[in-house]
């Protein structure tokens, strides 16, 4: 499937099923404490950051903005991103005070470290395997240096196909992924991984869940490439 379908049969999947999927997991984020906690510690990491603290925080494939909101009322400056046009629309309605723009998480079309946090909570499973080294090569463009990116995804190895969901006549993959194995590309990316966590599946999951908190760095820092082979070839 190329790109352009891809989008397409995903914005068309979220624009069906967009009410029902709003108050099914209205509240879903307050029922998942480690995954409160993860968020939590990006937005202190974020806030903390000095210079690269100074631009906004992204969430793309933001959805009815639940996680948008939850990242305001811990202080960012944040603002959420998604490809289906009823979704923005309920997140719009839901929360007035944010900002919510229909577009792909691929093609923002913002300046090099335009950004001072980028989370992907459950979004870049739409993304397939092949195309995610794309995919956090533009997220760590999009981020200023120190700035922070937190994943969230099902674990596993097989993907998951969803059709007819809330009696909705659509379809959608959804690609479980293995932590080690974004934590791979993300260190190739240029990204230096800070934190994982792996959480066991509760009443209503089938498989295990992942956060992933992961930081570009700063030129200056020891862990960045750069430093690293300077000092290689010193």
């Amino acid at each position: 499937m190329t790109d352009a379908a891809l989008l397409r049969t995903t914005r068309t999947f979220y624009d069906a099923i967009a009410a029902d999927y709003a108050e099914r997991f209205r509240a879903e984020l307050e029922a998942k404490p480690l995954g409160r906690a993860m968020l939590a510690a990006f937005a202190e990491l974020v806030r903390a950051g000095g210079d690269s603290s100074a631009g906004p925080v992204a969430d793309l494939g933001c959805g009815p903005g639940r996680v948008t909101a939850h990242l305001r009322s811990l202080g960012l400056e944040v603002f959420g991103i998604d490809l289906s046009p009823e979704m923005v629309a309920l997140a719009r309605r839901e929360h007035p005070g944010v900002r919510f723009e229909v577009g792909s998480m691929t093609d923002l079309g913002l300046a090099d470290g335009a950004l001072a946090g980028v989370v992907a909570w459950y979004s870049v499973i739409h993304t397939p395997p092949g195309r995610l080294p794309a995919v956090f090569a533009e997220f760590h463009r999009l981020l200023a240096a120190g700035g922070h990116l937190l994943l969230a995804f099902q674990v596993g190895d097989e993907p998951l196909h969803l059709a007819q969901p809330f009696g909705h006549p659509v379809a959608l993959d959804f690609n479980r992924l293995q932590p080690e194995g974004v934590a791979e590309l993300l260190s190739r990316t240029g990204f230096v991984v800070q934190a994982r966590l792996v959480r066991e599946p509760d009443a209503s999951e089938k498989v295990p869940q992942a956060y992933l908190l992961a930081r570009k760095p700063s030129p200056s820092s020891p862990s960045s490439p750069s430093s690293e082979s300077s000092e290689s070839s010193a």
